[in-house]
């Protein structure tokens, strides 16, 4: 279940955003920029739903910092303001999409739909947590920041794992997808693979779900 995180001072707009949500998303709340940000460190919540008003940091320091921290989670800006200014400086600095107060609770789960679909869809270009640090696109990654020796399809393997995380993912897909093969051959080259990414990076993050195939945890 996507886990979506409620950055809102508004108790009013949070309590009828939290109901209407839990009841397809695993919600956490908060009511101020600097208890959203430790939450979203904590977290690693799928989606922020971040109001732009806030009463210590605004959306847009919220946003940046989070940016900066390599946390990936899509972000919906929450404004009472209907000013394209401010929807391109929120976009510029990283949000996914926006939505204007007041809106409908239809509306909002939406947006909310489209942008984690689209999430889902696209190729992660970078992984973080307390552990590992993984940039797709520049070749690099180091485990408790030292440095990690990926080959060019060891990354190509874990970014597509890390791209379904949470799913299953067969072995004749991870055939297809990562190796290209249009036919599924007599090879333990899977298996192989997968035995040295757990070597590097740690046996937790890449299940084993005997009879399926593998699913990556954080």
């Amino acid at each position: 279940m996507p886990k979506i995180l409620i950055i809102e001072d508004s108790p009013e707009i949070l309590l009828a955003v939290k109901d209407e949500l839990s009841q397809f998303y695993q919600t956490l709340t908060a009511t101020c920029g600097k208890k959203g940000l430790k939450i979203a460190q904590e977290e690693r919540p799928d989606l922020i739903l971040l109001d732009l008003l806030l009463p210590d940091l605004d959306g847009f320091v919220v946003c940046q910092r989070l940016k900066e921290e390599g946390i990936d989670s899509s972000i919906i800006m929450v404004t009472a303001k209907d000013q394209l200014v401010d929807k391109i400086k929120g976009l510029e600095l990283g949000a996914d999409d926006y939505i204007t107060k007041p809106f409908s609770l239809e509306e909002l789960k939406a947006r909310i739909k489209a942008v984690l679909r689209r999430k889902q869809l696209a190729p992660a270009e970078k992984y973080k947590d307390d552990i590992l640090d993984i940039d797709f696109k520049r070749y690099k990654a180091s485990k408790k920041q030292k440095p990690l020796a990926f080959s060019a399809l060891e990354f190509k393997l874990l970014r597509f794992l890390i791209s379904k995380k949470g799913e299953i993912v067969s072995r004749d897909e991870l055939l297809g997808q990562v190796w290209g093969y249009q036919s599924t051959p007599s090879t333990r080259t899977v298996d192989i693979h997968i035995l040295s990414l757990r070597k590097k990076i740690g046996r937790k993050y890449v299940v084993t779900i005997h009879g399926k195939g593998y699913r990556f945890e954080e």
